[in-house]
């Protein structure tokens, strides 16, 4: 393969599929070490009528409006999580389970009643992305990527990627060891006088972007699996916050990337004439490395 076709076959959907795993293990990672995992289920699923919202506004399969939408959605969801918590009197995972339900319905009916399947944004879109139809036409060689004028015909999921995952980690960073607080024990972090429900709200709007951001080019289903599995791999290795969560979006990134790359040869290599779904690749090896995990620690465990 020559520089040209890589460039505007391979690298797009390569770097969408590096940003979502690194930003979904990121965050991750805050939402095991908090037990929420299901969390990240949740937002993924219920930012869908946000998505829908925002392009029957507009009729625009555009980032900001979808963005702003799915933001709005993961509000609500949260919110209503905390009311049926409340009002029902259900622990955190029966209501969690409850809201996203709903709200994933809603936004299934929304697609069919808005127009959207029109555009191409249908449920194949949502439950699977379409990761290999981003391409790069104006690449033309390695010069591509010093050219203003062919950077600004790349994907626009790529450019909503990079800001969601840049944003993603100044806010980590900033906000270091009142996340780590949180994580281990939000009650202490209270009495310390930390705004405990700016963090949390902030923490769901974070992984709602995430999930928005990837939406299209990698489905929901990837995204649950980009959220959950790094995470939970790293988990059982490592009772280090810093190794957890940066450890969290390595191996999402190299997840992904690993995915992508053998999503074509590794069906070959089996006598497979046709390559399979990238996404699905992935998926499989988020679970292969928490299954590796498991076994690593268990390992640990018996020596130490």
């Amino acid at each position: 393969m020559d520089a040209a076709s890589f460039l505007q076959l391979d690298l797009p959907p390569l770097l969408a599929a590096l940003l979502a795993g690194a930003t979904c293990g990121l965050l991750g990672s805050l939402l095991v070490l908090r037990r929420e995992s299901l969390v990240a289920d949740a937002l993924s699923h219920a930012v869908l009528p946000g998505i829908v919202l925002g392009f029957a506004l507009t009729g625009l399969r555009a980032g900001l409006p979808m963005l702003g939408g799915a933001l709005v959605a993961a509000l609500l969801a949260v919110a209503a999580i905390g009311m049926v918590q409340r009002w029902a009197r259900l622990e955190a995972g029966a209501a969690t389970g409850a809201v996203f339900t709903v709200f994933f319905a809603v936004g299934l009916l929304g697609l069919e009643v808005s127009g959207a399947r029109s555009v191409d944004l249908d449920l194949d879109c949502v439950l699977f992305g379409q990761l290999e139809t981003l391409v790069w036409p104006q690449a033309t060689g390695w010069g591509s990527l010093v050219d203003p004028a062919a950077l600004a015909a790349l994907p626009r999921q790529l450019g909503l990627m990079a800001v969601v995952a840049a944003v993603s980690a100044v806010a980590v960073a900033v906000c270091w060891r009142p996340l780590k607080l949180l994580c281990f024990d939000a009650g202490y972090a209270a009495v310390l006088g930390l705004p405990v429900r700016a963090l949390e709200t902030g923490l769901a709007l974070l992984v709602a972007a995430a999930a928005v951001a990837a939406f299209e080019s990698v489905g929901s289903i990837l995204v649950v699996a980009l959220l959950v599995c790094p995470a939970a791999a790293m988990r059982l290795l490592t009772d280090r916050f810093g190794t957890q969560v940066l450890g969290g979006a390595a191996l999402g990134a190299g997840l992904a990337a690993l995915g992508y790359g053998l999503a074509g040869p590794l069906p070959a290599a089996l006598g497979s004439a046709l390559s399979v779904n990238a996404a699905g690749m992935i998926g499989t090896l988020g679970g292969v490395a928490v299954a590796l995990a498991a076994l690593l620690g268990r390992h640990r465990a018996a020596a130490g």
